[in-house]
């Protein structure tokens, strides 16, 4: 091993660009592979002994395995993910308005539950205009509650 070796000189160009091709086309693979596995857990529609088969059959034959089941079942991934990510954003969106709204009503919201009880007949005009102050000063309905705990201050 006296003579000198440039690694550059013993791996052409061309070499490189298939030893990229193959790189990218084995991490192709295997998330395609993960991909088929998390879908066949998240079908619903398939029985334990259907999903069971296929991960026998993608794990025993894994190339064959996973085209058969991108040709028979691949329409339907697709789908599958859509609903998940539309599930999941639902229930994110739902969470931010709960969190944002603090679980007690707004005061417009307040002020339109007044208008529809005083439209209905429920309550008086000089009803309506008493609640109304109290949901504009800040005490309304929603903390009518906690004041009633608290000593009354002055009243």
């Amino acid at each position: 091993m006296s003579e000198q070796t440039y690694l550059a000189y013993d791996f052409p160009l061309l070499g490189a660009f298939w030893t990229m091709l193959w790189f990218f086309l084995w991490v192709m693979w295997f998330v395609l592979l993960f991909r088929v596995v998390v879908d066949i857990f998240r079908d619903d529609r398939l029985s334990g002994w259907a999903k069971a088969g296929w991960l026998v059959f993608c794990i025993v034959l894994p190339f064959l395995g996973v085209f058969v089941y991108v040709i028979a079942r691949g329409k339907n991934m697709g789908r599958r993910e859509i609903a998940q990510a539309r599930a999941q954003q639902e229930e994110f969106n739902a969470y931010i308005k709960q969190t944002a709204a603090g679980g007690t009503p707004s005061s417009t919201d307040e002020l339109a539950r007044l208008s529809e009880i005083r439209s209905r007949g429920d309550i008086t005009d000089e009803e309506f205009s008493r609640a109304k102050e109290l949901v504009l000063s800040g005490h309304g309905p929603a903390e009518r509650t906690s004041s009633i705990t608290r000593p009354a201050s002055g009243r």
